[in-house]
């Protein structure tokens, strides 16, 4: 991207196009940015740190940015390490500049810099505090669980731009930016997903603020449109289905279960389903697999049963669903078994423990294999599914 996001707001953030796995859990085929800022007035804010990873570059960055000049601020709104793991580094490299930050992250600091000295060199903010650099002014909004206890967002009042800190962030490296909404909710989903009400608190706060610019801590810079990227948060946090549509999700062992699930797609389809995506939970992105149960208002959760329990990629699915506090969904459940089918009885379990779900007391019962009966129950299911639509 260029570095220039205004003519006093530099851009000194990196890509990292290497990285496997992001928080060592989320496929990120297209990389990740780690966002950094730097403010030029009087006085000179630099606006987070980044990654270890990617800690070089950053520097030189830094060091560009300030073309022999001194920095006087640090401004902390995030101490998660891709964040924050620079700033033990920046506070022996620049002993007279100040760590603003909350006093959460502040007392964080000796948690993750154990033999760096902060005292005398950190301020403390609370919300509605300014910090005058000159012609800018810096207004701090706190956003503790958006997704951290510690976290803030800063406010500049002059050019109207709001660091977001992780909020409206995404997944993939700006030098391969592609469209935003499919990977911002993948990342929202996955990693704030949980945190409905805070999101909602802080989208209050930010509807009292004139912004132009919005500067997260990861992907592009949202200058354009502003109403479409806050919209969706309002809906994810409201744990509101975005499309009229079923995911269809399902855990197969031998395949058995995979084949009834996918004629369960193809009769929703038939029968005027809008959109039915299909998800096989053992091989394709657990990650993906969630974002699609918050896309869409409806479910087919399809399983074999396992161990007197539930085959574990479902379990893990679900378990994944329940930590993110999925809700306001309408769920139908199909379950495998030779012997003594148990799916379903530990799906309904799992799904009981979430808010405001709807599953149809209707269950299909495969045993082994899907015969010309199954389909039938199948095809009562997906009306039973379908029905006000």
């Amino acid at each position: 991207m260029n570095d220039n996001i205004t003519a006093s707001v530099k851009y000194i953030g990196a890509d990292d196009l290497d990285i496997d796995l992001f928080e060592s859990q989320y496929v990120v085929p297209e990389g990740i940015s780690y966002n950094s800022y730097i403010i030029m007035d009087e006085k000179i804010a630099v606006m987070d740190t980044i990654d270890m990873r990617k800690a070089e570059e950053w520097k030189n960055n830094l060091r560009k940015a300030l073309d022999g000049k001194k920095p006087d601020y640090l401004v902390v709104q995030h101490m998660e390490p891709d964040h924050a793991a620079n700033i033990g580094w920046f506070a022996q490299e620049y002993p007279e500049a100040t760590i603003v930050a909350s006093t959460k992250a502040i007392q964080m600091l000796p948690q993750f810099f154990e033999n760096v000295d902060f005292g005398g060199r950190t301020q403390a903010v609370k919300e509605g505090d300014t910090l005058n650099l000159g012609r800018h002014i810096l207004k701090f909004v706190m956003t503790p669980m958006v997704h951290w206890p510690e976290v803030m967002m800063t406010y500049e009042e002059s050019e109207k731009i709001l660091f977001s800190a992780d909020a409206f962030g995404k997944f993939g490296a700006l030098c391969r930016e592609g469209e935003w909404l499919d990977e911002a909710r993948r990342y929202y989903l996955n990693i704030v997903g949980k945190y409905g009400t805070q999101v909602q608190n802080v989208l209050k706060k930010a509807a009292t603020l004139d912004i132009a610019i919005i500067c997260p801590l990861h992907g592009p810079v949202l200058k354009d449109n502003l109403g479409y990227y806050v919209g969706y948060y309002d809906k994810w946090s409201k744990y509101e289905a975005e499309e009229d549509g079923v995911l269809v999700a399902y855990a197969s062992i031998h395949g058995n279960t995979a084949k009834a699930a996918r004629k369960m797609a193809d009769i929703l389809r038939e029968k005027g389903a809008k959109q039915v995506a299909v998800m096989d939970l053992s091989r394709d992105d657990m990650a993906e697999a969630v974002a699609n149960a918050f896309r869409y208002d409806k479910m087919v959760l399809a399983a074999s049963s396992y161990d007197a329990g539930v085959f574990p990629p479902m379990h893990d699915f679900l378990y994944h669903l329940q930590i993110k506090n999925l809700q306001n969904r309408k769920v139908a459940i199909i379950e495998n078994g030779s012997w003594a089918p148990t799916a379903g009885r530990v799906m309904n379990c799992m799904l009981s423990d979430m808010k405001h779900m709807q599953v149809l007391e209707q269950m299909v019962t495969i045993k082994s294999s899907m015969k010309a009966a199954d389909i039938q129950q199948l095809e009562c299911l997906a009306d039973e599914l379908l029905a006000n639509e």
